[in-house]
């Protein structure tokens, strides 16, 4: 048992290595990553405070839950309201 448990070990730390020696040898990669996460951050934070604003900020959790049902209520389709 403690044999397979080094085994393992060993395996994912070559593994590991494997990786981390592909990132410090890159050369075209790090600015490829630079320009991946530069556009996630425009994605997630600039995007955001334009495209989805936030509907229930400064409201109660009485005016909350009401605000959200009838927002759920008002999108479903007509051909399936009388299912439930």
């Amino acid at each position: 048992m403690k044999r397979e448990a080094e085994s393992s070990y060993r395996f994912k730390s070559r593994i590991l290595e494997f990786y981390a020696d592909g990132f410090r040898n890159m050369t075209w990669g790090r600015q490829l990553w630079v320009i991946v996460l530069i556009k996630l951050f425009i994605m997630f934070a600039v995007l955001k405070v334009f495209f989805f604003p936030d509907f229930l900020k400064g409201k109660t959790d009485e005016q909350k839950s009401d605000f959200v049902s009838t927002e759920l209520v008002k999108r479903v389709p007509i051909e399936n309201k009388n299912v439930y």
